[in-house]
């Protein structure tokens, strides 16, 4: 999953994080009316479990949060914009926060208000699909009385229309899991999108009738139902598809519909009429309308969602932490605990290292070893805006497990002597770094913390600062000159596949990779491909595990150091605020304006 653009660098510039994780009481949950307050630890959450839900639970209405009342309109106070309200578009964090509203999907995220505990069930689907052929064919079911914001009843050949949009040319920025499954790698080759009258044929993408999509793939995918709830499964219908203008305009399927929208100022939704509950399992829609207000400056913004002052006692921030200016009240003035939430996000902070440069693993290790983590830390904004995290696997996976190969959990601050020592064994004792960095506050001091670290192990750091906006494109060039560099990545869903496929694979060393290491183990490539075609989730998962572990201890080509979190307050005439441990966001649907 990608980061918001935007996000990041507000965070950075405030030295307060964004990325990916939550506080001591994770689990995936929420926080009900109240909130997660206190300070993490290393790694010391209860880890989530997402399971599949049944039919029965597929079914609609949601369950009720306690003490919710209909009406009212809640308020989200935004740094930024919305790049893309096209939900084939959408594929960060902030984007993702917002599309539930008005985007149903195929199936969907049912998150318990009281517990948290969260699970994948049918959203649009009768269930979380139907598999045959080893895991190859996916069928799908719609539910009665889907309809659109205009009344038009949503029909499988709406879902089958809004897949073959993906493969347009202006539908760049979404997730691809979908398109590759059926296509294969190089699948804008094969199929162009709908606009020449072509359609994805019925051996790929099959609509045997209105209420029925079968999805047949040219590998095994057993995570298949998790990809369906991406935004990329919602209907659109095809009268009112304006290609790329559509991202102005999206048609609702949800419970709310835009009813103003002004790029980076503003954006207000107002009900659906034509939105069934008894058809959503997922979504209360208590309010009456959402108001977006746009472009907030920091740290005016969290002083307005501390203050609660008119409107602002019925505000948020679905997607965004709070500012770092701020932190420290947060913390220990009790007057916010009720209206706080500290969770993991689906992100993990890494420091990668260059493969083609770098190749000697001892002096990867050597760079582990040194590797200031807890000082680190501190220069993000503290525990607040992240745990210390030693796995490339976020504490919200599936399956994930504590894993410290290298000691950093014992010796936070790094160990300078081990470092010096496997530099000795290779023979280099004082190799130089090209160290680049996003030309931000935080990055200056993070990327300062780190050479410094490094120098005292008996490196030469070379610090270079990149523009904020170029900065991973300018890593991402498979043939750059840096021998450093910091990046993040979060799962698309809770399961590794969306992580150490994209983050490791040596297959994909192009410009524009995420295996920003440019890692190329023969081994780790071909069990990418075994594990990927396990039919047995439980085992991929488990798998998947392992080969983040082996990649870790025996390439050492990233080096994890932060868990990242959202923390942040909202007003005090909400309740119902729970959180979505999947995208790292506040969950829109069961918030309410207490009466």
């Amino acid at each position: 999953m990608r980061y918001s653009k935007a996000r990041v660098t507000a965070a950075m510039a405030a030295v307060g994080a964004l990325s990916l994780t939550a506080a001591c009481s994770s689990g995936g949950g929420g926080t009900g009316g109240g909130g997660t307050g206190g300070t993490a630890t290393a790694a010391t959450a209860t880890v989530p479990n997402y399971g599949l839900g049944t039919a029965a639970d597929s079914t609609g209405p949601a369950p009720a949060v306690a003490g919710a009342a209909k009406g009212g309109t809640v308020y989200d106070l935004n740094q930024a914009g919305y790049d893309y309200l096209d939900p084939g578009q959408q594929y960060v964090s902030d984007q993702l926060s917002i599309s539930p509203l008005y985007a149903r999907t195929l199936t969907g995220y049912k998150i318990d208000p009281k517990t948290g505990k969260t699970i994948l069930v049918g959203d649009m689907a009768t269930d979380t699909g139907k598999e045959s052929d080893g895991g190859k064919t996916w069928t799908y079911t719609l539910k009665d009385g889907l309809k659109f914001q205009d009344g038009t009843p949503i029909t499988s050949k709406d879902i089958k229309y809004s897949i073959e949009r993906l493969y347009a040319s202006f539908e760049t920025q979404g997730p691809q899991w979908i398109q590759k499954w059926l296509y294969g790698p190089d699948y804008r080759k094969l199929y162009t999108g709908p606009y020449d009258g072509k359609e994805i044929p019925d051996s790929l993408l099959a609509t045997p009738d209105d209420k029925t999509i079968v999805f047949h793939f040219k590998d095994p995918h057993a995570d298949a139902p998790y990809a369906m709830a991406m935004p990329t499964t919602a209907p659109v219908e095809k009268s009112k598809d304006t290609k790329s203008s559509y991202n102005n305009n999206p048609v609702s399927s949800g419970p709310y519909e835009i009813a103003s929208y002004k790029a980076g100022k503003s954006l207000v939704f107002k009900r659906n009429p034509y939105w069934d509950p008894k058809t959503d399992p997922i979504r209360n829609a208590y309010p009456d309308s959402w108001n977006f207000t746009l472009g907030i400056q920091q740290p005016s913004l969290s002083q307005r969602l501390m203050a609660g002052a008119g409107n602002d006692k019925d505000a948020l921030d679905l997607s965004y932490v709070a500012d770092t200016s701020v932190m420290q009240q947060l913390v220990t003035n009790p007057e916010y605990k009720s209206r706080e939430v500290n969770e993991y996000q689906p992100y993990v902070e890494t420091l990668d290292i260059n493969t083609k440069r770098i190749k000697d693993v001892r002096v990867r290790q050597a760079i582990a070893y040194a590797f200031p983590m807890q000082q680190v830390q501190q220069a993000y904004g503290g525990a607040q805006q992240g745990d210390m995290g030693t796995t490339l696997l976020s504490p919200t996976m599936a399956g994930w497990k504590k894993y410290d190969p290298f000691g950093k959990l014992t010796e936070p601050a790094g160990n300078v002597e081990k470092a010096k020592e496997l530099l000795k064994e290779a023979g280099q004792p004082h190799p130089k770094l090209v160290f680049p960095y996003s030309n931000t506050t935080r990055m200056q001091t993070v990327s300062l913390t780190i050479a410094n670290a490094l120098e005292k192990a008996g490196f030469q750091v070379v610090r270079k600062p990149i523009d904020p906006t170029s900065y991973y494109t300018v890593v991402g060039k498979v043939n750059n000159q840096f021998d450093i560099y910091r990046t993040g990545w979060g799962s698309d869903w809770p399961n590794a596949s969306t992580v150490v496929p994209p983050t490791m694979d040596g297959r994909n060393l192009q410009d524009g990779t995420n295996n920003y290491s440019f890692l190329n183990d023969s081994h780790i490539n071909s069990e990418i491909d075994r594990i990927s075609k396990e039919s047995d989730l439980k085992q991929q998962t488990a798998d998947w595990e392992a080969l983040s572990e082996y990649s870790l201890k025996n390439d050492t080509a990233q080096v994890p150091f932060l868990f990242d979190k959202y923390f942040n307050v909202y007003g005090a005439g909400l309740g119902g605020v729970t959180y979505n441990s999947v995208t790292g966001v506040i969950n829109a649907n069961t918030v309410f304006v207490k009466k």
